[in-house]
């Protein structure tokens, strides 16, 4: 992390109540999700109505189903129609990602996507992480006008990946910012910012509700103290 530079933190959440919760303690963006467990999708028309009730940017998550990045037609079109939403709605920008059958970044769709987006702030989220040569990748997203790459560095979680961040943010040369994500804890963030170079950490923050049966089992939400640890720790 550059001297003097304070760092960001994003938080990424499945609910309007976590998006508070995270707001409080410390979070200076919010990344809103639906499904956090399938790796996030588009949350519903319901929850972006109240962007603007959340007191820090939100980013949202444009991604119309689960597993592979492989779109069609009809998802191409329900991603702009909840790419206008969201924009409609006062998100300050959007997170999205699209391949082809070869794992390369599909910048076709990616351009017409970002088209209908109006100037908003655009991450590419982890489709970065499976595609076969990150640098050009790097440069392709560039070239379309994101503003971030969400990565692990292509691996599991950021601290295995912190190499290839690293190299990341060196040739993206302030052109670009490289968003590490994956594994982000209180007791890793400093080092991974002091490693890296990077001025941005990307994490959830959950906590899971052992009481919780049925329906309930496996719900995780965001966890305040958590949040303020990791911004504390980001500072340590």
């Amino acid at each position: 992390m550059t001297a003097g530079i304070k760092p960001l933190l994003e938080i990424c959440v499945e609910s309007f109540d976590d998006a508070m919760v995270a707001a409080r303690a410390g979070a200076d963006r919010i990344e809103y999700c639906a499904a956090l467990a399938v790796g996030g999708v588009t949350p519903s028309a319901g929850a972006m109505a109240h962007l603007r009730d959340i007191p820090v940017p939100c980013r949202v998550m444009i991604r119309p189903r689960p597993g592979d990045f492989i779109y069609g037609a009809s998802d191409v079109a329900m991603m702009k129609h909840d790419i206008a939403l969201a924009r409609d709605h006062g998100a300050e920008g959007i997170v999205i990602g699209a391949a082809t059958p070869d794992g390369r970044l599909d910048r076709d769709m990616l351009a017409d996507l970002l088209s209908v987006a109006g100037g908003l702030g655009a991450t590419l989220h982890r489709v970065f992480d499976a595609v076969p040569d990150p640098f050009d990748a790097l440069e392709g997203a560039i070239d379309l006008g994101f503003d971030r790459i969400l990565t692990s560095g292509q691996q599991p979680t950021a601290e295995q990946g912190a190499d290839m961040i690293a190299r990341l943010i060196t040739q993206a040369d302030g052109r670009i910012t490289i968003l590490p994500g994956s594994g982000i804890t209180p007791e890793n963030a400093a080092k991974l910012l002091r490693t890296t170079g990077a001025t941005e950490l990307h994490a959830s923050c959950k906590k899971a509700n052992p009481a919780g049966d049925g329906y309930a089992a496996g719900r995780v939400a965001t966890d305040g103290e958590i949040v303020r640890a990791l911004k504390a720790g980001m500072s340590g």
